[in-house]
């Protein structure tokens, strides 16, 4: 075997098939898809895991857990790691650690871990930190910063504060007005009554 056979009659651009052109070709008449069946007609596609109409292999597998999206992503470093990344007295923060390409992807959560030996002074801001690399930060003389999270997402119609309160608030003053209408009306009618009545006296009287 030569070196020239690895590559002989290796095309790397090969022309596309052009099917329907003739009985000559090979791929004429029915363009290679046979005479009848599903697969013989247009529009026809199937699902990737469609296995005949039997039960499919991903329906069978058990299913356990679950992936949870809303999820914060945690990256970790260790102390021993910024034993070499950084110096004495530097400040050490996600975009410290990001211009020295020691933390590079993204998330949302860094935490810093006590493995490994710290014996430089560092102001390491992060937002948690193990027992230990607290401890071992301030040991070697650092201090240690805990940076806010992520705030949680409130939706408006979740929230329940003033402004329910207060259609509450209106909803009872307005209940209290309309009764205290119907009293006033009730009061006038009894006057008006009481009033017919006096005069009916006075009337039979004379």
């Amino acid at each position: 075997m030569n070196l020239e056979d690895v590559n002989r009659n290796v095309t790397t651009h090969r022309k596309r098939l052009r099917v329907g052109r003739g009985t000559g070709s090979g791929h004429g008449k029915t363009a290679g898809r046979g005479h009848k069946g599903q697969k013989s007609r247009a529009g026809w596609s199937s699902h990737p895991a469609f296995q005949g109409g039997t039960m499919p292999m991903v329906r069978r597998v058990p299913k356990r857990g679950f992936h949870n999206r809303f999820a914060l992503t945690v990256v970790t470093i260790n102390v021993g790691d910024l034993e070499e990344a950084f110096s004495a007295g530097d400040e050490v923060t996600p975009e410290s650690l990001r211009e020295r390409s020691v933390v590079r992807r993204r998330y949302d959560v860094l935490k810093v871990l006590g493995d490994g030996e710290l014996t430089t002074k560092l102001k390491v801001s992060a937002h948690r930190f193990s027992q230990s690399a607290r401890e071992k930060i301030e040991k070697a003389g650092g201090s240690v910063t805990v940076l806010p999270g992520k705030k949680p997402v409130v939706r408006a119609k979740m929230r329940t504060g003033k402004g329910a309160k207060g259609a509450t608030n209106a909803t009872d003053t307005k209940g209290a007005t309309n009764a205290t209408d119907a009293k006033a009306a009730t009061n006038a009618t009894d006057a008006k009554g009481a009033t017919n009545a006096t005069d009916t006296i006075d009337a039979t009287d004379s």
